[in-house]
Parts: C-alpha cells; structure tokens; sequence
C-alpha cells in the first residue's frame, strides 16, 4: 500500500507551519509504503494519545511506565506529569502547535515525560545529546529555527554560552521559582491531545552527515507508531511485562525508541539511567529485573567478561545496533549468557532499525532480513537492483523514510524512491543482507556516527596545527576508532605532549566521544592534483 498523496492529507494541526513549510518537495521523498494493517493509521493522530492515555484510559495506569535511578512512574503518573508540562509549554511559555522546543537532558523521566509532553502539545521535539558543546547547540538552535528549550540544570554551562539563544526553562532545579518543577506544580488540570494530523511534524532529530554539517529529520505522529509497529512485535516480540533498560540517550532514535517508544506501545517499562558504565549497566540489569536490553557491540565486548558476577537471568532479549556486530562478540555473549543476540540496522533518517533478525532466524555474520513493513535490496553504481553475492549500496523503503530540514543533501539520500542509508552490503542467496562497510567516510566508534570532517575543523582550531586528516582505524574494541593525521606548524614538535594537548583540545570544542584516539603526526598529506584530500590513502598507511 503506497502512501496517500499531499491532497488526500489531513489539514495541518500547526498554527507555525516552519517545519512543513521546509519539507522536501514531494519529488525527492522516499517512496513510502505501508504493507502491514497495522500500519494503516487514521488521517488524525497524536501519538501520545496512542502510547500513553490510551493506557491510562483503558485502566492500566498502575502499571509501571518509567523507572529511574531513584523513582518509579506508573502511567497514570506519567500522564500527571506530561500533562503538567504540556501547559507550562502551552500556557506558561506561550508556545503554538508547531514551534520547536530543544530538550536537552541525560536520560532520566522528565526528559522522556519532555519529549511526550511536547508531541501532545502539537509541537515538535528537538531532542540533543549532553555531549554536546556550545557550537554544535548553536548550529541545532539555528537550523531548527527553535522557540524554546527545556534544559536539565547540571547542563546549563553548555548552552549559556550560545549568543542569543531562545527563553530556557530549566528542570532538574526544583527550589527555583521559575523552574519547570514548580512550574508544573500550578497545573493540576488534565491537558487534552493536540488534534495533529498525522503527517504533521513532531520530532526533528538530528545526525551528522560527513561534511560534520548535522542534518535535522523530520520524523511525523505516524512514524513515531510506525517504528512500534514494525521491529518490536515482529522480531522483538515485545510483552507488557517486559522491563526496557540499555545505554543510548533518548535523543538517539535507537535510545528514544528501545528506551521508550518501544516499552509504551506495548504497555511495558523502561528504565533510564545516566551515565552507564558496562558494570553499571550489568548491576541495573540485576536490580530492576530488566527482560530487554539496548546497546551497541562495545558495550556487549566490555560486559562478557563481567557478566559471571551479576544475576543477568532476567533477560531474555538483547538487542544490537549502532555499528556492525562481530560474529566473535555474539559468540561471546552467547557463551555468557545463553542468549542470541539480535542484531540490527537503522539510521535516523528512517527513525529505527529495519533489517534484523532474531531466534532462529538469527544467521551468525548477517545483519538479518528486512523487518516486516520494509523492503531493501542492494544496488549497484547505476542504482540497479543486484542479485545475490555482488556488494552494493543498501536501499530500503518502508513506512518511515529521510526527510532532511531544508539540506541538499537529499538528493543524495533518496534515488528512485529508495533510502540510501551509506552502507555497502550483500544479500546472500537466502535473502539475508551481510554488512561489508561504509559507501562514506562516516566513522561508527562505539555506536556513535563520527564526521571526520567535524574532527578536523575542530583540531585545525588548534593555533598549532597547519593541516590535518581525519579517518576511522579498525579496532577490536570499538569497531573504530578517530585517527587524526596532524601536519604541525613549523616550531611545533609531534611530540607525545602534544598529542594529549590537541586530544584535550578537540574535547573542549565538540562532544568530547568524538575526539581522536589515536594522533599520527606527518610532514604533509596525501592530495589529489585539485587540492583534495585522499583520504583512502591515509587509511591505507
């Protein structure tokens, strides 16, 4: 079933029309298709309407929705609590259906009751990371054209030093008068869901691209359902009475998904903790009984050998995503646990993962086979569809597909309709696609998308540094790690002093994961006669 066309779409909920208004043209959208039943939604919908009043509705509000490290809501709580912040942001702020709030908080409760609060009241989340540093707030804040932010207080330094900003309410600062905690404590009246269309924005979540430029998706109340509707019931096999728990931050999809989206559709728990560590995680997995965990590869690498010290007996899913999942590290969980790994890939530009498999579908050395409500394929240089046993580049279309916030870079995501996601794969003769690397310089270090170019406009900051090239090492722990090729002005030495120096430095200027592990300093780099960098040349020496 192919998507309805703009003139059978239900009229806008949005009084600021910004984010349709900086759509796409309809020519350079993914084809979108909605092959299941379950995927075929009313032309009105808020998807907190679905996820969290339905539950409360239907008298389920006892049951567990968020647990913290020192709080447990039920979803009757939450819904308390998200209606609260939906007035301040309505009633207190004066924010209108369609106006951007940034959310910017660890992964805790009120930054996931910020998120659904915002998508109730009609308007469109901007969630960022905590990593993120002044000049990269600054970039989101002024692409997004945002009117608002919500802002955790122990990460205010951050974006305090972006000029200009937009009003800030804090959280997490509950003896200040004009904090959203005592902000919320005025409301007590329940607030009714914005009756958005289903194709109205509701989420921009932003990636880096390999320019280091971010890119802003633009993701609608439909998609939002339509990821719950696709992996957790068809490879998951999500349950009510399953606990959520892993590491990546809700302003990843893989975290805003696997964390929360995915445990409220089915009327399950998540629990979101900050700053986990692989024991930390173990020791959560124990406590609160966790059935269902989210992480990517490193994290499972540096959890296997610990795994004999923590009751992990709960568990009976692990899911894999971020980066390509050795067949050695799924060996070696299996061994420690008994349990097989379910690997996954997603992008998001598509907001979660659609090819994975699990149980006995599961095909050590495969990513899996299109999750239900997805096709892909592989194509060659032309963009022709290849057979089996050719490496081309991944194309997949489904009910989600790249909307990119007014970027160019479009037209190098979508071709004839499908996603282009930058990954070379090959599907063997069984249907199973096998990932063989990226069509692009983007380098995945424990999860994390890295633009190498953003590297090295950070470190050519640095007054001592002439020229530099940024590419991704293979490495057993990480999967990559950034490797800097640093030319040093004259008067410098590339010394191992100045290698921590220009590590310290690039912390300082962008969220510090994506720092270079390993510097190598050269007398000049390898260039083409124009002037361009080759960069396969530096991951060659």
């Amino acid at each position: 079933m192919a998507s309805p066309s703009a003139a059978e779409s239900s009229p806008s909920a949005h009084v600021d029309t910004f984010a349709r208004d900086h759509l796409p043209p309809p020519d350079l959208w993914p084809d979108l298709v909605f092959d299941l039943p379950s995927l075929r939604y009313p032309p009105r919908l808020n998807c907190v309407a679905e996820l969290l009043d339905r539950h409360v509705t239907a008298g389920r509000g006892a049951h567990r929705a968020v647990l913290g490290d020192t709080l447990t809501w039920t979803y009757a709580q939450l819904l308390d609590h998200v209606d609260r912040m939906a007035h301040v942001l309505r009633d207190d702020m004066g924010l209108v259906p369609g106006n951007r709030v940034l959310l910017r908080g660890a992964n805790c409760p009120t930054m996931a009751a910020a998120i659904l609060a915002a998508f109730k009241a009609g308007l469109v989340a901007v969630p960022t990371m905590p990593l993120l540093r002044a000049r990269e707030l600054g970039i989101v804040l002024d692409k997004a054209r945002v009117n608002a932010v919500l802002c955790a207080r122990p990460l205010a330094c951050e974006l305090e030093q972006v000029g200009g900003h937009p009003p800030v309410v804090y959280f997490q600062d509950p003896h200040t008068p004009d904090g959203l905690e005592a902000r919320m404590a005025r409301h007590d009246r329940p607030f009714a869901p914005v009756d958005t269309a289903a194709d109205d924005v509701c989420l921009i979540a932003f990636t880096s691209g390999t320019t280091g430029i971010p890119k802003g998706t633009m993701h609608f109340h439909r998609d939002i359902l339509a990821i719950c509707d696709c992996f957790p019931p068809h490879v998951l096999g999500a349950e009510a009475d399953d606990v959520f728990i892993g590491t990546p931050p809700l302003a990843f999809t893989f975290g805003l998904g696997g964390l929360l989206l995915f445990p409220m559709r089915v009327g399950a728990a998540g629990v979101l903790l900050e700053k986990l560590t692989p024991e930390g995680l173990l020791a959560a997995i124990e406590r609160f009984r966790a059935t269902v965990c989210f992480t990517a590869p490193t994290f499972y690498r540096q959890m296997t050998p610990l795994v004999s010290r923590y009751d992990v007996a709960s568990l009976r899913r692990c899911v894999s995503a971020g980066e390509a999942l050795p067949v050695a590290t799924r060996d070696a969980w299996r061994t420690a646990t008994g349990i097989e790994m379910i690997d996954g890939i997603g992008a998001t530009e598509l907001l979660h993962i659609f090819i994975s498999a699990s149980g006995a579908d599961v095909r050590p050395g495969a990513t899996g086979k299109p999750v239900p409500g997805y096709r892909a394929c592989v194509l060659d240089d032309d963009g022709h569809p290849v057979g089996p046993g050719v490496v081309g580049r991944l194309a997949v279309k489904g009910p989600t597909g790249c909307r990119y916030l007014a970027d160019e870079r479009q037209r190098d995501y979508v071709l004839d309709g499908w996603n282009l996601t930058g990954d070379s794969y090959e599907m063997d003769a069984d249907g199973y696609f096998h990932y063989r690397s990226r069509t692009d310089d983007m380098i995945i270090s424990a999860g994390y998308n890295i633009a190498g170019a953003e590297v090295e406009d950070a470190l050519l900051r640095h007054p001592a540094v002439a020229e530099c090239g940024v590419v991704g090492r293979a490495d057993e722990e990480r999967g990559q790690i950034v490797e800097a090729h640093v030319v040093l002005k004259p008067g410098h030495d590339g010394t191992p002093e100045m290698a921590r120096a220009l590590q310290e430095f690039v912390k300082e200027q962008i969220a510090p994961y994506k720092y270079p592990r390993a510097v190598r300093f050269t007398d000049r780099l390898p260039r083409t006669e124009t002037g361009k960098l080759q960069r396969f040349k530096l991951r060659q020496s």
